[in-house]
């Protein structure tokens, strides 16, 4: 029993509900009145998920052939009907020096993501070889005072979403540190409101890539003497004061419309200015919060692909715009299987955000 609740939760939190009501209905237990909901929830979408993927592999096969057809016309125009056969064959054998470089097929991207595993587990197996190598040296020259040799190789895919990550929840926690304070100043206070308001109205739609340089101007002149990488420094903090903006407008809204009610019995109650903080007007306010905190984790996620691009810091960001540059003939998989990487882990933050607002917040909201 404790099982079955534990997967129901879970399922739930995952926004994959249907789950649970699937094993009801192979074990007996789905009731007939539940039974079109099933069929809404479960197979609907599952039927909608297979058009996509029946839509999208009939889209590349279409492009494919434009262009196959286009290099097929062009190699018979400019060298003849050898040079056109030749081509043709080629294309037909799947040798990829010759393949069109279009829309990716299903197919061609669960390919690129095997091959991106496979990378992962040479790589991650190539940095374990060299820090055993390494191992005895490096304490000699810690010992000595010296700084460690580190493994410099390329990352892998899987390196690269872990720093992405990194650098997403390093510039979500700057965005919550600067926005609720401030915005709970500003819900409190109508003259703070007012001095702050121009200043919000102007930078909140100000463009990422601005942010960026802007930051970039600061951390470069800072950090003039470091030797360090400040990629990372550069990009969580653009992150930050992109994405910081839906907290502090909805932290200063849910401070300003706390029941009067509540403040005129903290008063009586004789609360200090943090009592009432924390005691009244905090809790009275962690909806909005936390809806301004599940905007600005989406938007540092969507911002973030392109300030790494721009740092140059090794992310998911940066993966994306070599493999782009790359040109390879599976570069177009790799690219979508870092969108769908991109989508799914943005999805996943979401439900993280919705389940600690649900344990924390007296109002709780059910998963779409």
């Amino acid at each position: 029993m404790k099982q079955s609740i534990t997967l129901g939760k879970v399922t739930k939190f995952m926004g994959l509900g249907v789950l649970s009501a699937l094993k009801d209905l192979f074990t007996g237990k789905l009731e007939k009145k539940d039974f079109k909901t099933f069929l809404r929830k479960g197979v609907v979408p599952l039927a909608s998920i297979l058009l996509f993927i029946g839509l999208w592999h009939m889209g590349s096969t279409s492009l494919y052939n434009i262009e196959a057809e286009f290099k097929i016309e062009k190699a018979l125009n400019d060298q003849g009907p050898e040079a056109a056969d030749a081509l043709r064959t080629c294309m037909a054998s799947g040798d990829s020096s010759c393949q069109p470089n279009t829309l990716p097929s299903p197919s061609q991207v669960w390919e690129s993501y095997k091959s991106l595993l496979r990378d992962h587990n040479i790589i991650s197996a190539d940095k374990a070889a060299f820090i055993e190598k390494t191992a005895d040296l490096n304490e000699k020259r810690i010992a000595d005072g010296k700084d460690a040799i580190t493994y410099t190789g390329r990352p892998s895919f899987v390196d690269q979403i872990f720093r992405s990550l990194q650098t997403v929840f390093a510039g979500f926690l700057l965005a919550l540190f600067i926005a609720v304070p401030l915005g709970i100043f500003i819900g409190l206070s109508p003259t703070i409101k007012s001095a702050f308001n121009w200043f919000i109205q102007i930078f909140k739609p100000v463009s990422p890539v601005v942010w960026y340089l802007l930051v970039f101007m600061i951390v470069k002149t800072l950090l003039i003497d470091s030797n360090e990488d400040s990629s990372f420094t550069i990009s969580f903090i653009s992150v930050g004061l992109c994405s910081m903006w839906a907290t502090l407008v909805n932290t200063a809204m849910g401070v300003s419309s706390v029941d009067k009610d509540f403040i005129n019995v903290a008063k009586v109650l004789k609360l200090g200015n943090f009592q009432k903080i924390f005691k009244v007007v905090l809790p009275s306010s962690l909806p909005l919060i936390f809806t301004g905190l599940k905007i600005t984790l989406s938007v540092a996620w969507m911002v973030l692909i392109a300030i790494e691009l721009l740092a140059q810091s090794p992310g998911l960001g940066l993966f994306v715009w070599e493999e782009f540059q790359n040109g390879a003939n599976d570069s177009n998989a790799k690219i979508i299987v870092a969108m769908f990487v991109i989508g799914i882990i943005g999805f996943l933050l979401d439900r993280l955000m919705l389940t600690i607002q649900n344990w924390v917040s007296f109002d709780k909201t059910d998963a779409i």
